[in-house]
């Protein structure tokens, strides 16, 4: 076998059984293998961010790594923007580059760049595999970077010789080092903040917000008195009836100050410091009160789980201790599309165990009340801030979880940069229900535009920020990838539509024309 079969059938043996690729010339030879192997289910994005994207959707929600396959420098690198969101996320990939044949690199072909370089700002592990025998021990070296109790981007380059040229076979995947733990010394320092009645928030992301984490920081919550929250954005999180329902630390920082300032003490349970999404003039940075201390109980790779379990029995917390919480009644919306109309439909029309992909952005902040009320489901956000991951995160949801709906949300902005996602839920019949909220503006800088203090917009500087003239077609834009659509204008139509798109298996876009 060559050097691209024995990768393809290492990775298959590795327990990286998806591939989500946007193959060129140099990959010809991974893609050949592909149909020699079983076991690998390939998936086709039309763009490199829909293929970095989705991977990072399937590894939020299965768990363990997927696989991509990008054609050479500038592929990777129009992939860099969610591989940068996946890192945030701390998703685990296994980001497979193809390369020039090592003696063709020296002449400077027109793809000829510098890979690597490109690589390690978006990647936690870099390696360039020198000839097609080392092929199979790298790839399974990536498998156990991805796969980690820490999991990371990591990025394999694969010249095209060393794919073509024979190799020995496939490798195993080296046993994780180390199984995930958490510091006791740290879970007792918290256990003594939480005692010493100063007001204390327990600020939460990762594995913490699961179901089980969530329920004992409700019962940590109940025993001490402390509040609980999350980070302003998470990788995801357990929500709907029967679930902890916490609020998140404001994005607007002039509504963020206020919410923090009466805490003492914050305990970073894999979390880190509140700081400002960017900086404003004068405004902090740093959204913590003056004076208030900062305690690590757990860091990312943690068993954040193990650790909370360990401060509530510290701190004597029980199940009974938790107190019942007050969840929003939902009714059905009627009339105008305004945002709490829309906040309820969403709500009332949430299956059971769904996936919310928000990208969302301003028509979405007050989502949260609403939802909290909904059908258990896991709600997924963009770690990274950079637009356009949505549509392609929701796609690898719908790869790793078949059985479940997929509901994503996002301004009709962002859903630009990635609209070539929906092609592929056409083509992979995925369960994907899409709302587009169709603003006709990039609303969420009109708002910066203020913060930031840049006066009031003329007309050069609105044309910067609307994306009217023309307007866009979100209907058109769907059917001519594949997927059904229809826009809506009431509350009414929103509700219908909904219902509709929940009752049909296969992808669906609505648009919310606001």
């Amino acid at each position: 076998m060559n050097g691209a079969e024995s990768l393809v059938r290492t990775l298959v043996a590795g327990g990286v059984n998806v591939c989500f690729t946007n193959p060129g010339t140099s990959e010809m030879h991974f893609v050949a293998a592909l149909d020699r192997v079983e076991g690998m289910r390939c998936v086709l994005g039309l763009f490199e961010g829909v293929v970095t994207g989705a991977a990072d959707g399937y590894f939020r929600m299965k768990g363990t790594p997927a696989s991509t396959l990008l054609h050479l420098g500038p592929g990777l690198a129009n992939g860099l923007a969610n591989l940068h969101n996946a890192k945030k996320a701390a998703s685990g990939i296994v980001n497979i580059v193809g390369q020039h044949a090592g003696y063709h690199i020296e002449y400077n072909a027109p793809l000829t760049s510098d890979i690597e370089g490109l690589a390690r700002p978006m990647s936690n592990w870099v390696r360039t595999s020198p000839d097609a025998k080392s092929v199979a021990r790298d790839g399974a070296a990536a498998i156990a970077a991805a796969s980690g109790a820490s999991p990371q981007i990591a990025t394999l380059i694969l010249p095209a010789d060393t794919a073509w040229n024979e190799a020995d076979g496939i490798a195993e995947v080296p046993a994780p080092s180390q199984r995930a733990g958490y510091s006791t010394e740290a879970v007792d320092a918290a256990a003594r903040v939480l005692r010493g009645g100063e007001r204390t928030l327990l600020l939460m992301t990762g594995n913490a917000l699961t179901e089980k984490g969530l329920a004992l920081a409700q019962q940590i919550a109940g025993k001490t008195g402390c509040a609980v929250m999350g980070q302003t954005y998470n990788a995801r999180m357990a929500r709907g009836q029967g679930r902890f329902a916490i609020e998140r630390v404001p994005y607007v920082v002039a509504q963020a100050l206020p919410v923090l300032k009466e805490f003492r003490h914050i305990v970073l349970v894999e979390a880190n410091d509140p700081v400002a999404f960017f900086a404003y003039p004068d405004k902090p940075s740093l959204l913590k009160p003056e004076g208030c201390e900062v305690h690590r109980m757990t860091e990312g790779g943690d068993n954040s789980v193990a650790a909370l379990e360990a401060l509530a029995s510290a701190v004597g917390a029980r199940p009974a201790d938790a107190k019942p919480q007050k969840t929003m009644e939902l009714t059905k919306p009627t009339g105008a599309l305004t945002h709490e109309a829309i906040a309820m439909a969403i709500a009332m029309a949430i299956p059971e165990n769904a996936i919310v992909v928000d990208e969302s952005i301003t028509t979405g902040r007050g989502f949260f009340p609403p939802t909290a009320a909904a059908a258990p489901h896991d709600w997924l956000q963009n770690m990274g801030g950079s637009i356009g991951f949505s549509t392609p995160v929701a796609t690898g949801a719908a790869v790793a979880c078949p059985d479940r709906k997929v509901i994503c949300m996002v301004g009709d902005g962002s859903a630009m940069y990635t609209l070539q996602s929906l092609w592929t839920q056409a083509r992979e019949n995925l369960d994907v229900v899409t709302i587009v909220f169709a603003n006709r503006m990039y609303q969420i800088l009109r708002g910066e535009f203020d913060g930031v203090g840049a006066g009031e917009p003329g007309r050069r500087a609105q044309d910067m920020l609307s994306i009217d003239r023309p307007a866009l077609d979100w209907v058109s834009l769907a059917k001519g990838m594949g997927v059904p659509g229809r826009a809506v204008e009431s509350a009414d139509d929103f509700n219908k539509a909904l219902a509709e798109a929940n009752a049909e298996k296969g992808p669906r876009l609505i648009e919310v024309r606001m």
